[in-house]
């Protein structure tokens, strides 16, 4: 029998009772969908799926894309590889992903949905990945916070942000820098499904506010960043092997943390997935 319960009184719910690659009726699944919507996670424990019951599992929430370093891919599959196992002396996935507070695709005029992580292989310790409520950090914003943002836009930085996000690759290079260009994202976001507004103004790399005088914008972004994930509008999940995450990009943001990479292996596998006008 489906039972969804509360992960934290903020964030997430725990979904069981469900095989996830049996059937699941549209009843179920309409259950489902709903919380994940209002909690912005769902956590599935002791799941194992192959990589098309995977990219089958994510159709069910939206069109599933693959937006990102392709070199990471499973061949032509949607699916990113997030590991440091070798393979033939090659890595078969990308090492190091996301160890600051962000929100998957943020740098795209169309940024996805959602994202779904697999646990295939997991470290016994580390490696443990933080989400962050943005519906609940709204409503807890002061209030002359929450005016002044509301109809700001926040410029993400893909350059600005590399050095941040992922110091051992160097600087972003000539072409990079000429691909990688601003993108305006506004600070506060309506979810186009609940009608909720969300907190939308990234992680700690530094981006700016549109329009407006660094020395006034800096402060305020910094507020709102670290305001967003306050420990009490977040969960730390400790993977299992088996364990699945969805989580919505529009309503969360997350951070993967460290661990042995040299002792121990661990392998993880990313889809994400367009949501078109709701399901």
């Amino acid at each position: 029998m489906l039972t969804l319960t509360p992960i934290t009184p903020r964030i997430g719910t725990e979904v069981s009772g469900i095989d996830v690659n049996a059937p699941i009726s549209d009843e179920d699944f309409a259950r489902i969908y709903q919380a994940w919507i209002d909690t912005t996670i769902l956590v599935f424990r002791g799941q194992h799926m192959t990589q098309d019951q995977q990219v089958e599992f994510t159709a069910r929430f939206g069109d599933v894309v693959s937006y990102t370093r392709r070199m990471f891919s499973a061949g032509e599959s949607p699916i990113l590889i997030l590991s440091n196992i070798r393979e033939n002396g090659k890595l078969v996935g990308s090492p190091v992903s996301g160890r600051v507070w962000h929100t998957d695709g943020h740098y795209l005029s169309d940024p996805p949905s959602g994202s779904i992580l697999h646990a295939v292989e997991v470290p016994p310790t580390g490696g443990d990945t933080f989400f962050a409520n943005m519906f609940a950090a709204y409503e807890e914003l002061p209030d002359p916070i929450r005016r002044r943002i509301e109809d700001e836009k926040v410029v993400v930085s893909r350059v600005q942000s590399r050095p941040y996000n992922y110091p051992e690759r160097g600087p972003a290079n000539e072409q990079e820098c000429q691909e990688w260009v601003d993108m305006p994202q506004p600070m506060v976001l309506r979810h186009p499904e609940n009608g909720k507004k969300a907190i939308y103004a990234g992680g700690n790399v530094p981006w700016r506010i549109a329009g407006m005088d660094e020395a006034e914008s800096a402060p305020l972004v910094t507020f709102v960043q670290e305001f967003s994930v306050m420990e009490k509008f977040t969960y730390r999940h400790h993977w299992r092997a088996g364990d699945i995450i969805v989580w919505d990009n529009r309503s969360a943001m997350h951070r993967a943390t460290g661990y042995d990479q040299v002792n121990h292996r661990r392998r993880m596998h990313r889809t994400t997935f367009d949501v078109r006008g709701g399901n």
